[in-house]
């Protein structure tokens, strides 16, 4: 990516400084100035929003709990991600904050971080350092998320996962499946080594003095938003897996008993060593198939109100397995439906810690992008896809020329970072893009986030439904984000606002 610096000769569109006493609407165009000056001079590189830590939350007439900062602002934090296989470069990272994401979700795997017991790798350290560094230089939030696939490297997983030396397998068998990587879960021998996991006391407290030692070693970072404490976790299936009943209530069982009682562990483990932080909980996987988790609440024992979320992912089975999306199959419909009463009793943020089909270039995965983020803005905080690299297909959100692959386009689209107000409704028809939402009382700067892939002419800002109001635009340029910040004054509380984003 091209990285371009104040000093350089080079002319930024802004949009001019309006203000308005009409009860109108604003309307915002662009006017050009060159670099240097003084309205350029408040737009510092890099480009886009610098993510704000969630200090609070704040819960919606319909029930959805959202992060709100030191001001009050409701925030919006959306990004992908990284590192999974450890090959995250710092042009990565200037890349999603450049594209006007804020937040990254980092995989780190016990198996390399601890290889052998009571042995810490200093060079995986120093690099998951380095990388929150990094984050926090272009203005990212980032999530830790203690991964696996298929519990460990013993069952196919490469480096990811629980290590080697904390895996008791019995010596039953596992025979990998080549074509179904996700079939190695219900193996006699990975269920084994869950149950040893959840059930043995010595593993119970080998794994919470890791997470006490990974929070030891990471407090302090200022990127650091907090910790998805298990990757889609899994447990015992008593019965046959191909029976959707046995499934349902294996999954009910675990949810139950094993799952929250380690949650609760992986929690006071966190908590010995970081009070900031927010710690993400995960249901079974079932819930992608519109079943609802059956989890207790939690309890957080850092001072002051809870800083718990919930990071459900959001995965149709059927185009996992490879097939195109049919909307007819109710698969959004289902997944809110199931995905919102948990959040909702318990008043945790929703933040998706993965969502996106391998193929987005198909017309139903493309449908399903553009329906999933639609979903989203609707019942979640913030959401991180899957996943963050170049390729022609594979997951990867670019193409091989670094921007949107096809299919993509959608989750590269306008939405507000940070909010002086409660979001009503946010509706995207085609490159036009509406936001309604209720003015906080006393005003506020808003945070508007502007693709410049989206956008490659520029935007066209208009604010609507207050009396007075200042827009500045930076103009998106290329695929850098531009931001509009809204100024509102003091207004009522339930004054609407409506802000739509149009090309010129």
């Amino acid at each position: 990516m091209r990285v371009r610096r104040l000093a350089a000769a080079l002319s930024l569109a802004v949009a001019a400084l309006l203000t308005t006493t009409a009860t109108t609407a604003t309307a915002v165009t662009a006017t050009t100035v060159t670099a240097g000056s003084p309205a350029a001079d408040r737009w510092p590189e890099p480009a886009g929003v610098r993510a704000a830590f969630p200090t609070g939350t704040v819960t919606d007439p319909g029930s959805r709990t959202l992060f709100t900062d030191d001001r009050g602002r409701v925030l919006q934090l959306r990004g992908f991600n990284i590192d999974k296989y450890g090959e995250t470069t710092e042009d990565d990272l200037r890349s999603i904050a450049a594209h006007g994401f804020t937040l990254v979700r980092v995989a780190v795997s016990w198996t390399r971080l601890e290889p052998e017991r009571g042995r810490y790798d200093r060079a995986e350290l120093a690099k998951l350092h380095r990388l929150l560094d990094r984050a926090e230089r272009y203005g990212l939030l980032a999530v830790v998320d203690f991964h696996q696939d298929v519990y460990g490297p013993k069952f196919g997983g490469g480096d990811r996962g629980v290590p080697l030396w904390a895996t008791r397998d019995d010596g039953l068998p596992f025979v990998e499946d080549p074509d179904d990587w996700f079939a190695g879960y219900f193996q006699p021998a990975v269920q084994t080594a869950f149950r040893h996991l959840y059930d043995d006391a010595d593993l119970r407290r080998l794994q919470g003095e890791f997470y006490t030692r990974i929070a030891t070693e990471l407090r302090g970072h200022r990127s650091l938003l907090g910790y998805d404490l298990f990757n889609e976790p899994f447990g015992p299936v008593d019965g046959d897996p191909s029976d959707p009943a046995v499934l349902a209530a294996s999954a009910a069982e675990l949810e139950q008993g094993r799952l929250p009682a380690m949650y609760q562990r992986l929690i006071a483990a966190i908590r010995r060593a970081d009070t900031r932080s927010w710690l993400f909980v995960e249901p079974t996987v079932l819930v992608g198939q519109g079943v609802p988790t059956r989890l207790p609440a939690l309890a957080d024992p850092r001072p002051g109100p809870d800083r718990l979320g919930y990071a459900p992912h959001f995965y149709d089975t059927a185009v996992e397995g490879g097939h195109d999306w049919d909307p007819a199959g109710g698969f959004i419909e289902n997944y809110t439906a199931a995905i919102t009463g948990y959040p909702a009793a318990h008043r945790l943020p929703v933040l998706v810690g993965e969502w996106g089909p391998p193929n987005a270039r198909t017309p139903g995965n493309a449908e399903l992008v553009r329906r999933q983020v639609a979903a989203m803005s609707g019942f979640a905080a913030g959401w991180t896809m899957w996943y963050w690299c170049r390729g022609s297909g594979g997951y990867c959100v670019l193409g091989p020329d670094g921007r949107p692959a096809p299919g993509e386009e959608p989750a590269f689209a306008p939405y507000p970072a940070a909010l002086a107000g409660r979001p009503v409704a946010e509706r995207a028809d085609g490159a036009v893009w509406t936001l309604t939402f209720t003015a906080a009382r006393g005003g506020g700067v808003s945070e508007l986030v502007l693709p410049g892939t989206g956008y490659p002419r520029g935007v066209r800002v208009t604010v609507g439904g207050v009396r007075a109001a200042v827009v500045d635009v930076r103009q998106p340029d290329g695929d850098r984000a531009g931001v509009a910040r809204i100024r509102l004054p003091a207004a009522p509380t339930g004054a609407t606002v409506t802000v739509t984003v149009a090309p010129r």
